[in-house]
């Protein structure tokens, strides 16, 4: 078995390795096409990992927020398009979920005035910013609730039949 690091400021791969209690080598058997050296690299930051390595590790090391955090770190388009996600409770997914929609159906009658004609109008502006700030809360508790489901199929919890079509 390898020594354990004492680094202070290890990165989220490192840390995720390291939960599972694998050394690099472990780690490289598991991950199949990432040698324990690219491991190493990956880990002290000589070098970024490639989208596809980061696919094999979430699914291997049943951790799709490594997705996430990929895109929201390290993607050059990610880091300004892609919102960085909570791993949360199921329990406190669904409330946000629940108060978002609730926060929208509250507006639906402005918000249907505002879009009516086509154009926001200087006096409809604050409310139409305050409507899309409120989507926005939407999209991001369902991309939460997204990233729940697939950690949950990961680990066998929810079978994988489940799994919609990205199309839909």
């Amino acid at each position: 078995m390898g020594k354990k690091s004492i680094k202070q400021n290890k990165n989220i791969y490192q840390i995720t390795r390291e939960e599972l209690n694998y050394t690099r080598d472990k780690a490289s058997e598991i991950l199949k096409y990432i040698s324990s050296d690219r491991i190493e690299k990956i880990e002290s930051e000589k070098t970024t990992p490639h989208p596809d390595e980061i696919l094999i590790m979430a699914k291997k090391y049943k951790k799709p927020e490594l997705c996430n955090y990929y895109c929201s770190h390290e993607c050059d388009i990610g880091k300004f398009k892609v919102p960085t996600l909570e791993m949360k409770d199921i329990s406190q997914i669904t409330l946000d979920v629940i108060s978002s929609l609730n926060a929208l159906y509250k507006q639906k009658d402005k918000f249907i005035d505002i879009v009516v004609d086509g154009q926001i109008s200087e006096d409809e502006y604050n409310d139409f910013k305050d409507i899309y700030h409120k989507l926005d809360l939407l999209s991001l508790s369902i991309d939460t609730l997204k990233l729940w489901i697939e950690k949950k199929m990961l680990e066998g919890n929810i079978n994988e039949d489940f799994e919609v079509s990205k199309n839909v």
